[in-house]
């Protein structure tokens, strides 16, 4: 019989990732209770309406992870950290860099401080593939917070503090699979930026269980990429079309975004002859002296890849899985309503022009 209730706390909770996390871990008998901790009521109340029949393992707390005595006050026994708050947005931190120094720097640390003052048994910082070799300022973001969650465990005893790296998952917010959706709806024209563009994709559901599996096994200062597949965002386009489109459905290149990469990278160059690799994911050894690190990986030699794994060399989608995986995400069905699908025809094109999905003639 267990004689403590066991807490989790989820940053960034009423976000995709977030919602996802809470469906799987919900019926856990280990956990008695999930505190969502974000900013905004409105996606709160819609979290409690989606839960309301289990609204008895759940509560809510309107926070910032920039105020520190919020975050302590939020970890009050609790066992468990899922840090996923963040501007994610590459550009909206391009544009408001500040901001996002603030809430994926500053903030994460702040998550550190209150984990190690609540003697939190675990943190499980969620990265991004963005953080490996970073070009915008979201990814340089990223990587800083890596690097503060690695030396954290250098600060205690007490908290081990997990960091795990994946790329996109479909369907979220910023997404190209509704963008692209919802433009063979209203314009019957997609944008491209680039046509060798690839990306890693994998479905919500899927990057949440390998997440958790990957987090059972981490001791805390190693950083431990989902591995995924990638495909090129010319072929997925292909394929919406093929199932969205019609004959007069067109295609234009408007160029590359500020801050854009052609490939992501998952692992970089400069990581490649520190990492381990360990089935459905690859382990990437810190550079700093962490004692339990060196205890658990002692026995286990480098794997030593070539190269950087990244969206180019990762295992390539092909247009039938492509299909198969979209079809698995609900994107093709009757129903199927985008993040953008409320916008009115004016708001949608400004959206457009702002992001740089649409060029002006």
């Amino acid at each position: 019989m267990r004689t403590h209730q066991k807490r989790v706390l989820i940053t960034g909770g009423t976000g995709s990732w977030g919602n996802e996390l809470v469906n799987q871990i919900i019926d856990d008998p280990e956990i008695d209770q999930i505190a969502i901790f974000s900013r905004g009521e409105h996606k709160q109340v819609e979290m409690k309406l989606k839960y309301s029949s289990k609204l008895n393992k759940l509560s809510f707390i309107i926070g910032d992870v920039r105020d520190l005595e919020r975050l302590k006050l939020a970890m009050k026994g609790v066992h468990k950290v899922f840090h996923m708050a963040a501007l994610k947005h590459v550009p909206v931190c391009e544009e408001n860099p500040w901001e996002a120094v603030q809430t994926n720097i500053l903030g994460t640390n702040n998550v550190i401080d209150a984990a190690i003052h609540n003697n939190v048994s675990r943190v499980v910082f969620i990265s991004t593939d963005k953080a490996a070799d970073p070009l915008n300022l979201y990814g340089v973001t990223k990587s800083c917070a890596e690097k503060l969650v690695i030396s954290a465990n250098n600060l205690t005893k007490d908290t081990d503090f997990i960091c795990l790296r994946a790329g996109n998952v479909l369907g979220t917010n910023g997404s190209v699979v509704p963008l692209f959706i919802e433009q063979i709806k209203r314009s019957n024209r997609i944008t491209l930026t680039d046509p060798n563009m690839t990306r890693f994709f994998l479905r919500v559901e899927d990057a949440i269980h390998l997440v958790l599996k990957a987090e059972k096994e981490a001791v805390g200062g190693e950083i431990t990429v989902v591995k995924m597949p990638a495909c090129k965002i010319i072929d997925m386009a292909h394929v919406i079309i093929e199932q969205m489109g019609n004959a007069d459905t067109q295609i234009k290149t408007i160029g590359i975004r500020p801050g854009e990469k052609i490939h992501e990278v998952l692992v970089s160059r400069y990581e490649a002859s520190r990492v381990i690799q360990k089935g459905e994911w690859f382990v990437i050894l810190p550079t700093i002296n962490i004692p339990k690190i060196h205890e658990k990986y002692k026995s286990v030699g480098p794997s030593l890849l070539k190269t950087e794994y990244s969206s180019l060399n990762a295992d390539q989608l092909t247009n039938e899985g492509i299909r198969k995986l979209l079809e698995m995400g609900g994107f093709f069905k009757k129903d199927y309503t985008s993040t953008l699908s409320h916008l009115g025809p004016d708001v949608l094109l400004n959206l457009f022009k702002r992001e740089g999905w649409v060029r002006e003639s």
